[in-house]
């Protein structure tokens, strides 16, 4: 039970810092006339990019997130292997 409920809550505190750093990753994205024609997943790497934003803000903070930030760190790290993993099988 505990570590369902660490899971949901730090998937709900990954979400709400991705709320928080993704529009700031679109707003430097070029406008699609400007992108390269060869990247075939640019949200996946925009997500990838957000994630590794929000690990170094959490990293960087001065608080634990209620007890949530050692967790959230994990998930972070798990869900950007599983992005970049998902681009190696595309490439196959």
């Amino acid at each position: 039970m505990k570590k369902k409920l660490t899971l949901i809550v730090s998937s709900l505190v990954i979400a709400g810092t991705m709320a928080v750093t993704l529009p700031s990753v679109f707003a430097q994205t070029p406008p699609p006339a400007e992108q390269k024609h060869s990247e075939r997943h640019p949200k996946i790497r925009m997500a990838i990019r957000a994630l590794e934003e929000a690990k170094k803000e959490m990293q960087a903070a001065n608080h634990d997130f209620g007890g949530h930030r050692v967790a959230a760190l994990e998930e972070c790290d798990k869900a950007i292997v599983q992005l970049k993993d998902a681009l190696q099988y595309d490439k196959k």
